[in-house]
């Protein structure tokens, strides 16, 4: 993964020192987000409200962003008008709000094995979505054009077979159950339903794209990324207090009992949302996303780890076949965008017009591709 990596970066010119922090700030970001997904699990396993946890989450990402937001874009953030405050609006909607909802009914009813796995799927639908609104070109004479639908396919086959098929136990706590089970069987021995987790995951996917997809235009009229995000995060926090306010009516679970949910609370603001978004943003920056999305597998194995360690989680037969499908699919896109780059940096850039002036034809589109909202 890092010699893939290392290959993306030396297409861009990235020199040898600045790569190998490149590699380190990505293997610490998903470092981040694995111990977000074993950390929520546990969470909710606590009991604390799917609904509370959020609120106090994007209150310390809000917090934490403002500052760097307010100094380091003091010249370059437009003035706000209403038409972009309710852009925000959908955005924290879409990319917060139901992104952090949906992720959260899925991992409380499957793992967070499958939950990382779920999310390899979303570079390959953000490329789809970005087909559909014509923000991506697919040339099916040529290499490029077939890895990226090829990808787009196995990424969506790995998704459905995580969705409608569990399988034998492979290892983890309890290695009674051998059988295969498919999506008539929706429960599962405490009770909460794995084939509808999974389809959660899906719908978390599908904000999260949607949420990449629709905030391309909005960089355009507003090229603020942190503002952005921290204009986001303050909408989804009145967004999910009144979701709470409607659906969770135990006042009681807004009180913080122990050290274990401030350690939750603080984590998932300061490193799963804060931390590990200041760190794409300086990924991006410096080596594109295509370098960002080579080391997104590394979260699902991470977390695989982890879990089957520390909290003997069962491990199904449906989601290592799943899992290979998206990853496989991840790197036929991340490729095709890779060959796509080439080739129209090897286009003649040059030509000469009938008064033997030249005029640059060569166009670049940059690749859109993922950065974590979980």
């Amino acid at each position: 993964m890092a010699e893939a990596g290392s290959a993306f970066a030396n297409r861009m010119g990235v020199p040898v020192p600045e790569r190998t922090k490149l590699h380190l700030a990505m293997i610490v970001c998903q470092l981040g987000y694995a111990g977000n997904h074993i950390i929520m699990k546990t969470a909710l396993n606590m009991g604390i409200s799917m609904l509370v946890l959020p609120v106090y989450r994007n209150i310390v990402a809000l917090v934490a962003l403002v500052p760097f937001a307010y100094f380091l874009e003091k010249r370059n953030r437009p003035p706000v008008s209403a038409s972009l405050l309710l852009q925000f609006f959908f955005l924290g909607l879409i990319g917060v709000t139901c992104n952090q909802g949906f992720y959260l009914l899925g991992l409380s009813n499957t793992s967070a094995t499958f939950a990382s796995a779920t999310e390899n799927s979303v570079p390959a639908i953000t490329f789809l979505m970005a087909y559909i609104f014509r923000m991506e070109q697919v040339h099916l004479n040529r290499k490029d054009g077939i890895a990226k639908v090829l990808g787009t396919v196995s990424s969506v086959a790995g998704s459905l077979v995580i969705t409608l098929y569990k399988g034998p136990t492979l290892f983890g706590s309890n290695l009674r159950s051998h059988q295969s089970y498919f999506l008539i069987s929706l429960g599962n021995d405490k009770g909460k339903s794995w084939s509808l987790g999974c389809i959660y995951l899906i719908g978390h996917c599908l904000c999260w794209s949607s949420w990449m997809v629709l905030q391309t235009p909005v960089l355009k009229k507003y090229p603020a990324r942190l503002s952005i995000t921290s204009y986001t995060y303050f909408f989804s926090i009145f967004q999910f207090l009144v979701i709470a306010a409607l659906f969770e009516k135990d006042s009681q679970v807004w009180l913080v009992h122990s050290t274990d949910e401030i350690f939750t609370i603080f984590y998932t603001g300061l490193v799963a949302s804060a931390m590990t978004y200041a760190i794409q943003m300086y990924v991006i920056d410096k080596a594109g996303p295509v370098f960002v999305s080579v080391y997104l597998p590394l979260q699902t194995m991470l977390v695989a780890i982890i879990e089957a360690v520390a909290l003997g989680e069962k491990f199904y037969l449906g989601g290592i076949i799943g899992a290979v499908l998206i990853v496989a699919g991840l790197y036929l896109v991340v490729w095709g965008k890779s060959e796509e780059r080439k080739f129209d940096e090897e286009k003649p850039s040059v030509s000469e017009n009938s008064n033997g002036e030249s005029s640059s034809n060569a166009s670049l589109t940059q690749p859109l591709l993922p950065t974590s909202s979980t």
